[in-house]
């Protein structure tokens, strides 16, 4: 006889194995089951359904869209039973085939992936083929990014999850967003294991602003890519640079564990073209270059895309009216520049506007014409007015200082009537350093120079009409000339 308890307890165990066999047979096609991978090889995967004996999956469908395994043994997934013949098989996705109404809503309990097929826009989102239904998947589903062109996603086959299911399969409502995010939960640990300072990562530009745009790396992580980090040349426009939906390739160039903001560049991931700048640049070649923007200061001249110099305001000819320099250098504007300085540590070079028609518009020079040596004649142009002296411009670069004491006026004498900013102006070099930037000039020495020459062409000239008579009649000629000339 068995006691109550022993044959409570049998009665338990075998209530237990028969709802088992009992779930053996009752596996069948189109049913959506819960099981557990028990072993997985290189084509497929077994799982344990509660079957006589395990069904297969194919272990694609157990991979991510780069191919890396999502699963393990041990794992319970939820899955679709897509055929019985010759033992169970499972899937999980639901396929465009011959898929019944009553599957579909399978998919939409079990929140099962279907395959559709986008077949065109419609008011508000897109017309999707699901097996032998239409669906319905609004423009905000149908990706994460939202691209400018909705009609790219026209004629494209995708992986949805049914949102809604009325009308008996009749009413259809899908979401491709929802997969995708999904997604992006499982791998967002993953891809920010990856993203450290100097990794070269793929990823796709999620939206456009005025000061760069954010990179989706995966797994929704997002990184900026400033406009400053796009290109060695200026870029004023990001989106002419990239467009959203784009897939690019970029270089990590901070992380900030604080905040988790990445900071991306695309522009390091070619040479930069300052790394040459010295030995393609020499001070006295003249370059042409084209003028990108225009300050207070000068001109930004752009010589090769990456390497931008500057042509200071004082490299142009003073003309005495303010800021008429900026007439020959506006946007846009090709022309021959002189390399004045070369820094390219810096990344600065300096640069000085040949004048149009100078016979050093063409061509590479690379020594600079200008004499600046002591005792030399120049021309220059009044600049500006100091208390102490004025300032004249002799060439590009090269502006001499003409202190009070030589400018050759009588002291209390208006020097701003003498030399009216923008007049011409012959100078002699009194001193100036080997690089010829500190220079200091003298009319009063050209006055003296000029003086002394008129002196010795009198002389000439009477020496060359004197009689052989000696020095006394000479020296009364002499006299007689210089009078005349007084």
């Amino acid at each position: 006889m068995i006691e109550n308890g022993v044959m409570s307890e049998f009665e338990d165990d075998f209530a237990v194995m028969f709802e088992a066999s009992q779930q053996a047979t009752r596996v069948a096609q189109g049913q959506t089951v819960e099981g557990t991978i028990v072993r997985i090889g290189p084509e497929v995967a077994l799982v344990d359904v509660g079957a006589k004996s395990e069904a297969v999956v194919d272990v694609q469908e157990l991979t991510d869209a780069d191919g890396v395994l999502e699963v393990a043994v041990g794992d319970r997934i939820r899955a679709l039973v897509v055929s019985t013949a010759g033992g169970v098989r499972l899937s999980r996705t639901l396929g465009r085939g011959a898929v019944t109404d009553r599957q579909l809503e399978d998919a939409f309990q079990a929140r099962l992936p279907v395959e559709g097929l986008v077949e065109g826009q419609v008011k508000g989102g897109y017309q999707v083929r699901v097996a032998r239904q239409r669906a319905f998947c609004p423009l905000s589903q149908i990706d994460i990014i939202r691209t400018p062109d909705p009609a790219i996603h026209v004629g494209r086959a995708y992986t949805f999850l049914v949102v809604e299911f009325k009308e008996g399969g009749r009413d259809l409502v899908v979401s491709r967003r929802s997969l995708l995010e999904e997604a992006q939960q499982i791998t967002a640990a993953a891809v920010r294991a990856a993203v450290v300072v100097g990794a070269v990562l793929t990823g796709r530009v999620v939206s456009v602003r005025d000061f760069g745009a954010f990179i989706d790396l995966g797994g929704g992580v997002q990184g900026l890519l400033h406009v400053s980090e796009m290109g060695w040349s200026r870029v004023a426009d990001a989106s002419q640079a990239v467009t959203p939906g784009e897939e690019i390739t970029v270089k990590v160039l901070r992380v900030d564990e604080d905040t988790r903001k990445i900071a991306l560049g695309l522009k390091q991931l070619t040479d930069d073209p300052w790394s040459s700048v010295s030995a393609t640049y020499e001070v006295g070649q003249v370059r042409t270059g084209q003028v990108t923007r225009v300050a207070d200061f000068g001109a930004f001249v752009e010589l090769e895309p990456g390497v931008e110099a500057l042509a200071h305001a004082s490299t142009f000819v003073p003309t005495g009216r303010p800021d008429s320099w900026r007439q020959g250098v506006a946007v846009g504007t090709t022309a021959p520049f002189e390399i004045l300085s070369v820094d390219p540590d810096r990344k600065r070079i300096g640069v000085a506007l040949v004048p149009e028609g100078s016979s050093r518009a063409s061509g590479l020079i690379t020594s600079s014409p200008h004499g600046f040596a002591s005792g030399a004649r120049l021309t220059g142009t009044v600049e500006r007015h100091e208390p102490f002296g004025v300032f004249v411009f002799l060439a590009p670069g090269r502006t001499g200082l003409m202190p009070a004491s030589e400018t050759g006026l009588v002291y209390g004498a208006d020097v701003t009537k003498a030399f009216p900013v923008g007049s011409d102006v012959e100078v002699i070099v009194l001193e100036a350093d080997p690089a010829g930037r500190r220079i200091r000039v003298s009319r009063k020495a050209e006055m003296a120079r000029q003086e002394a020459d008129h002196l010795r062409d009198y002389t000439q000239r009477v020496e060359a009409s004197s009689s052989p008579g000696g020095f006394g009649s000479l020296a009364d000629k002499l006299r007689g000339a210089l009078g005349r000339d007084r």
